[in-house]
């Protein structure tokens, strides 16, 4: 479906520009010592406040819509959808465990296999019931942040500077050493932030969860009939999101002390979905445009190929910020690392095209279509 694969490909930039912060560390000086420049600092919170929480959000939505597309294949062809599912996420899950601790400790791959579980339990209820669940889910993970938030800033010392140098270099000599050093640094990574993956799958199952809503009304369908209540979205949502992702922003990379991170992570977990519908959306209309019907083939090509880009994404980053590579792990500001996404993304969109017109599908399609179909 053409505005799915749209969506995909607009949301593979933002996850880009979020996951270089993590793959390229801080930005450090000569001594390895924590290093940030004005125009490095506005850079990372305008980052935070208009991309950060947003494009997994939108990733989320679409693999719950892409289910009820994947059922209702499955029934087209006469096939039982549980043994092609099962596969699915298998497949899913070793990707995931093989991206993540051979190239990007912060994939989702893994995450999306243990949703799949929960979304093919919840596969026959209402929409409506989903929706409400997805709403209970917000809510929690929210209250959870927020409580912990109170709880570092009511208890917590403020970190004096200088605290993370040694941190920072050890981190940064473990990604700029040998393939078992990398390897060590993202397995440790892993499992350090298993609480919080837990905690923000839960965010992810809400957004499956309305993406599965939105597939059995099929709204992706024709939006051209939707344009008006979208407007309406767009005019509510947009406000409400940014308001609150420049709160969050503040709070993670303003004036702020290190204290306020999940407060201000709780607010942006509660306005987040009113930004990300506000992008969709936008992008929805702008499709109905005379830029838009030139724009939307070009990301519909990219997203087709969206788990191969991902992918791709990581490896370049790894080669470009590790010992796999060059090694140049903490060497550039926010600014840098945004110029480079930009062009790394602008050439994915390039190459999606034509390679398109050659083969059907990306190298990890195929491979996880063949796993899903138990055959080549």
């Amino acid at each position: 479906m053409a505005e799915v694969d749209v969506l995909r490909g607009f949301a593979l930039l933002g996850i880009l520009l979020v996951n270089v912060s993590a793959m390229a560390g801080p930005h450090l000086g000569p001594a390895d010592e924590l290093y940030t420049s004005r125009v490095d600092e506005l850079a990372a919170w305008l980052v935070t406040a208009f991309v950060s929480a947003k494009f997994y959000l939108l990733f989320s939505f679409l693999f719950g819509y892409s289910f009820t597309l994947q059922r209702a294949s499955a029934e087209r062809a006469g096939v039982s959808f549980a043994p092609r599912h099962l596969r699915r996420l298998c497949g899913l899950l070793l990707l995931g465990l093989a991206h993540g601790i051979l190239l990007f400790p912060g994939d989702v791959l893994t995450v999306y296999a243990v949703l799949s579980l929960v979304l093919f339990a919840a596969r026959d209820i209402t929409p409506r019931t989903a929706v409400r669940a997805a709403a209970v889910l917000v809510a929690f993970v929210a209250f959870c942040l927020l409580l912990w938030g109170l709880f570092t800033l009511a208890y917590a010392v403020p970190l004096t500077p200088g605290a993370y140098d040694a941190a920072l270099r050890e981190m940064a000599a473990a990604h700029r050493g040998d393939i078992g050093s990398v390897v060590g640094a993202n397995v440790e990574r892993l499992t350090s932030r298993l609480g919080w993956n837990i905690l923000y799958g839960a965010d992810m199952l809400a957004a499956v969860l309305l993406g599965l809503a939105a597939g059995r009304h099929r709204l992706l369908t024709d939006t051209g009939r939707h344009r008006a209540w979208m407007t309406q979205i767009l005019v509510v949502a947009l406000p409400v999101g940014l308001a609150g992702s420049a709160f969050m922003a503040l709070c993670r990379n303003g004036p702020l002390d290190a204290r306020w991170y999940d407060v201000g992570s709780a607010v942006g977990v509660l306005t987040a979905p009113a930004l990300t519908t506000a992008y969709g959306c936008a992008l929805l209309l702008l499709l109905r445009t005379r830029p838009g019907r030139r724009i939307g083939p070009v990301l519909a090509g990219a997203g087709r190929l969206a788990l191969t880009h991902y992918l791709t994404q990581s490896l370049v980053m790894a080669f470009v910020f590790t010992g796999y590579g060059l090694g140049w792990y903490g060497r550039f500001g926010t600014v840098s690392l945004v110029a480079g996404c930009f062009v790394l993304y602008a050439v994915q969109l390039a190459v999606s095209g034509p390679l398109l017109r050659r083969v059907r599908y990306g190298p990890a399609e195929w491979l996880l279509r063949a796993a899903t179909r138990g055959r080549p």
